[in-house]
């Protein structure tokens, strides 16, 4: 019921006259939590929540894996193909663009039907897609292959991120959002060593580091199969049927309909707050791509650093990424969401210049800490879109606005690659061509962190009450499953309770209206 109430922003001047004031005055004040150290708040996770975090985090690093697998490799493809590096990185651009129509297809089936099986079915098309990106021979074929591979990416992320945080405690999802964003800096750290592995040592290159992709999603595949469904969505399911049941509805065409009948309404009710969602994630997508997607060629082109050093600074970086999606996430729970993503993108933005300028051994501190202010702002993403999703759309709406996100931001490599093009330098003593990206990658996410710092500003987040209503349920939930009642009782009690609360609305709302007409007499 939460979200729904979101529709009504700026629908009126005084709406409007309120809101932008009490986007200072929110800042920092909601959270009422008792400070606990991670430690602490770790050992509150069962084996189900391990392995479900685990096993969601597991797919979305190895998700970043095959993305970057591209990145790492542009400068070796364009020499393979006789291409320029700006035109190999269209491989970058149309997997971005073609991410929201994997989100559209499993978001909508991920509601419906459960996270497990979408997730494996993505799954399974890494396999094929980059079984087949190794075989292409030449740039048509491998332009094809990536946009299919795009629509499984955008596929995953939806059911990977119910999976993982779903069915955790409330307090531990602030810093385990951070790290589950952060798989995403895990996959390209693994695609760096790899790529350092792989690509300079064996007979067929850039192809082996692709070839190589394909094999661990067998074992993650493996691995999902082994476990169940997500509590929340058995619980979410047994609710929906009972109160479906209630209306004596049992056939399974009307049972879709139903659902689609209430989805529809979830997305009537909430289509602001999704817009808003999609540009905020244009401007958080813009500042990862814009700063990693081309930095490799930028080391290796510009500077002149060979693969190892490239590496070395890559994971660096990385490692950066990861301590402060985990760092800030954390912090999160008790500044709240809004203000912890602010504070890393001044920090961000002041970093921009040594992150392009500074050479040599100086560049490795940089990177790790403009990387640890870009992993610092994604940290609290995750929980901060589930917290805004209503319940029945989560998966798509969180999967959807990510990619359409990604979409507005797909281009970002590739404009950053034809606009240092632009700018040729000296070619190297061996007459390879070099180009400018540096001053272009800095351009651009300085104003990628003023974008984003203006659109958290003006965002919405939970209330105390809200906040205090999603930890009651879930305090609820772990109580009824350690007194034994089974997933379907629980899903049934809900539909119960939200029914009887409807009815005690309407007998209110009918004895306010008698009130009223004996007073009018």
């Amino acid at each position: 019921m939460r979200n729904n109430m979101r529709a009504g922003w700026f629908y009126s001047p005084s709406q409007i006259a309120h809101y932008f004031p009490s986007r200072i005055t929110s800042l920092g004040k909601f959270p009422r939590l008792q400070f606990k150290d991670p430690v602490q708040i770790l050992r509150q996770l069962d084996r189900h929540q391990w392995n479900m975090f685990a096993v969601g985090f597991a797919a979305w690093a190895w998700d970043a894996f095959d993305f970057f697998t591209v990145s790492l490799t542009v400068t070796e493809i364009s020499v393979a193909f006789d291409k320029e590096p700006s035109q190999v990185s269209w491989g970058i651009t149309v997997t971005l663009m073609l991410r929201c129509v994997g989100a559209l297809i499993s978001g909508s089936f991920g509601d419906r039907y459960g996270r497990k099986w979408i997730m494996i079915a993505n799954l399974l098309a890494f396999i094929a897609l980059e079984l087949g990106s190794g075989f292409c021979q030449n740039l048509s074929q491998f332009l094809a292959v990536r946009s299919l591979y795009g629509i499984a990416m955008g596929g995953l992320l939806g059911p990977a991120a119910a999976t993982a945080l779903e069915d955790l405690p409330y307090d531990a999802r602030g810093i385990l959002s951070g790290l589950f964003q952060q798989a995403y800096g895990v996959g390209y750290l693994l695609a760096a060593v790899f790529y350092r592995a792989l690509v300079p040592t064996t007979t067929h290159g850039w192809r082996s580091l692709f070839w190589f992709g394909a094999g661990p999603p067998i074992l993650i595949i493996a691995w999902r199969l082994s476990l169940p469904e997500t509590n929340h969505f058995q619980v979410a399911k047994a609710e929906r049927e009972a109160k479906e049941a209630q209306q004596h509805d049992h056939q399974k065409a009307t049972n879709l309909k139903a659902f689609l009948k209430v989805a529809n309404s979830a997305m009537r009710a909430n289509w602001f707050l999704f817009a808003y969602m999609v540009i905020l994630m244009a401007g958080f997508n813009s500042i990862s791509h814009g700063t990693q997607d081309l930095y490799p060629t930028f080391l290796k082109n510009q500077i002149g650093m060979s693969p190892t050093q490239a590496t070395v600074v890559t994971v660096v970086g990385q490692l950066g990424a990861i301590s402060g999606g985990m760092t800030v996430g954390w912090l999160s729970t008790f500044t709240g969401r809004r203000l912890a993503m602010m504070v890393a993108c001044v920090f961000g933005g002041a970093l921009v210049p040594p992150y392009v300028l500074l050479r040599n051994n100086d560049l490795i501190a940089s990177t790790f800490f403009e990387q640890f202010f870009v992993g610092g702002v994604w940290g609290p993403i995750p929980v901060y879109l589930v917290e805004l999703s209503p319940p029945v759309l989560r998966t798509f709406i969180y999967g959807v606005s990510y990619q359409l996100g990604n979409l507005a931001s797909s281009a970002s490599s590739t404009i950053e690659a034809t606009i240092g093009e632009r700018f040729p330098l000296a070619p190297t003593a061996a007459g390879v061509k070099r180009y400018d990206y540096g001053k272009v990658i800095g351009i651009y996410a300085g104003a990628v962190w003023v974008y984003i710092l203006l659109f958290v500003f003006l965002g919405p987040e939970m209330t105390q009450e809200e906040r205090n209503e999603e930890a009651a349920l879930v305090v609820q939930f772990e109580e009824l499953r350690a007194q034994g009642v089974s997933l379907l009782d629980i899903g049934a009690g809900r539909a119960k309770n939200i029914d009887e609360a409807i009815e005690e609305k309407i007998e209110e709302k009918g004895q306010v209206q008698q009130i009223e007409e004996k007073s009018s007499v």
